[in-house]
């Protein structure tokens, strides 16, 4: 019958008690490797760009604070979206990827700018400043506003300051609040409802691809009123379906076409169920 030493026994017991400790270790130290191996061997040696117009490929590349050599794991691609949106705010969606060995691809969808957010009316201004000085008394701060047109997005991010020449709607009714290219377009709270009418609107017509077609939008307390092909002014609720309207809006043109002629012209009220249209003055006295 075969025999075991005290000593085999010992041995037994201490591969028991420290078989863990060096499984643990080797994890570790795999580990070790792994990071050490990305970290000396997953450099960044080239950067992609792809989707830009407005932007050049290096404007991008500078934005991004991405340099060659960095490593690319250790890079923070939120970091590098909110550098690039910042320096540059025509930047709309914005995606950053790893692609190994040694490339970061980024892809960027560009806003284009729809509007443009006329300078407010200095009375409104000065009715705001006075209920804000009621609110908080004499030492509240003077209201920052903008003292030119912004250049505005369908999502209503400010891009830049509107240049003389500037295409786009036209809008007429809000108080744009420190302004800054790259941010979003911010109001005082009691315009809230407009401006969140404003954008909505601005979706619809560019689902229906129609924005080259409308040059105003008069923001008002509970309504809003478009020009339309230069010949119709129509009015619509702040809290319209404005899917539905733009649809009516246009369905309502082709019918008075139709009837009057290409130079049909007049109003149109969607506030009203149903719709009411009323033709221009000189068509009501055409004999």
């Amino acid at each position: 019958m075969p025999r075991y030493s005290h000593h085999s026994r010992t041995r037994r017991r201490n591969r028991g008690r420290f078989g863990p400790l060096f499984k643990l270790l080797c994890v570790a130290a795999v580990m070790v490797a792994l990071t050490v191996g990305a970290t000396v061997f997953f450099r960044v040696e080239a950067v992609t760009v792809s989707g830009n117009q407005r932007y050049t490929r290096e404007e991008i590349i500078a934005a991004s604070g991405i340099e060659l050599g960095d490593n690319l794991y250790s890079l923070n691609k939120i970091r590098i979206d909110q550098n690039i949106r910042a320096t540059l705010p025509y930047i709309g969606a914005l995606t950053i990827n790893r692609s190994l060995p040694s490339t970061i691809v980024i892809t960027v969808t560009e806003w284009e700018a729809v509007a443009q957010v006329a300078v407010p009316d200095p009375e409104r201004v000065a009715a705001l400043q006075r209920e804000l000085v009621e609110q908080e008394g004499e030492d509240a701060p003077a209201l920052v506003t903008a003292q030119e047109p912004w250049l505005i997005s369908v999502g209503g991010k400010l891009l830049e300051p509107a240049a003389p020449d500037s295409g786009g709607i036209t809008v007429t009714g809000l108080t744009p609040l420190a302004p800054q290219a790259g941010s979003f377009l911010q109001v005082p709270e009691g315009e809230a409802a407009q401006l969140e009418a404003l954008t909505a609107l601005l979706k619809a017509l560019g689902e229906e691809g129609i924005q080259s077609q409308v040059s105003a939008i008069r923001l008002e307390s509970t309504y809003l009123v478009v020009r339309y092909a230069g010949r119709f002014d129509v009015k619509m609720e702040l809290n319209a379906d404005f899917r539905y309207d733009v649809r009516l809006m246009q369905s309502i043109r082709r019918e008075m076409e139709g009837k009057d002629g290409e130079g049909a012209a007049g109003a149109m009220d969607l506030t009203r169920s149903p719709a009411v249209y009323s033709p221009a003055q000189e068509q009501q006295t055409a004999p």
